[in-house]
């Protein structure tokens, strides 16, 4: 090119582009391989992202894992933070080819797509001592088979109807995915913090029983034994089943 300024600022532009993609490429951390990795001499540090409902929770479990001691690894909490899971989060986890630890918290919408598209590790738990033990026993090549979650739906909650003797029904619009009644679970979630977790004991479309109700569509829900919902609460429903951990 004529104008050399120019041209180094494309060939800057070029290189950063393939780093990116080389980036994107590299195989993400996961929890249930770590020990095979460390064997391997690929991970000499273990980055953690910690989210927690309260600070209390993040004080606890972040102390113990920087109190854990391994020969081969350093635990680092390279962030911390109050609230769910968002997008920042998962675009340091990538960056820093991190793990994130959620305490009685979720992903919200954004960050769910953005973890299944850079591949991100999330752990949710809620005991914290379970979240200090699961990190201890992958850095052994311990873990026990895992309890993987498959999310199928979530809805918004935009009515409250009270009728006697069932206690509150959520008049609800489904936002993504679908609402199934033969699913494992709902949980209740206020801003980002899980505050409740039970079955679906009613699903309702137009006074009807239903099996589930898909995306875009309203229907009636009542949580099993919990009546403290809120207009603008999200309720989520997922599945889980047992998968035997695998160090690739």
């Amino acid at each position: 090119m004529e104008d050399e300024k120019k041209a180094r600022q494309i060939a800057a532009t070029r290189l950063q582009k393939q780093r990116n993609a080389a980036i994107s490429r590299k195989k993400k951390l996961t929890l249930d391989e770590l020990y095979e990795r460390v064997k391997e001499g690929e991970i000499r540090d273990l980055n953690i992202i910690l989210k927690a409902d309260v600070q209390g929770s993040i004080e606890a479990l972040r102390d113990a894992f920087i109190n854990i001691t391994h020969p081969e690894v350093k635990v680092n909490v390279i962030h911390t933070g109050v609230g769910g899971v968002n997008e920042s989060d998962v675009m340091l986890a990538t960056a820093s080819n991190a793990i994130i630890i959620g305490f009685n918290v979720r992903p919200d919408a954004k960050a769910a797509t953005l973890i299944d598209k850079e591949g991100v590790d999330v752990k949710i738990y809620n005991v914290i001592y379970e979240a200090i033990d699961d990190v201890k026993k992958a850095l052994e090549g311990l873990l026990e088979p895992t309890i993987t979650e498959k999310v199928l739906g979530r809805a918004e909650v935009r009515e409250l109807f009270q009728v006697s003797r069932l206690g509150t029904i959520a008049g609800c619009y489904v936002t993504d995915g679908k609402i199934s009644r033969s699913s494992a679970g709902i949980r209740v979630i206020r801003d980002n913090i899980v505050i409740y977790e039970n079955k679906i004991s009613s699903l309702k479309r137009f006074k009807e029983d239903a099996k589930e109700v898909l995306t875009g569509f309203e229907c009636g829900i009542m949580v099993e034994n919990f009546n403290d919902i809120k207009v603008g609460d999200i309720l989520e429903n997922y599945v889980k089943e047992e998968v035997a951990t695998k160090l690739e």
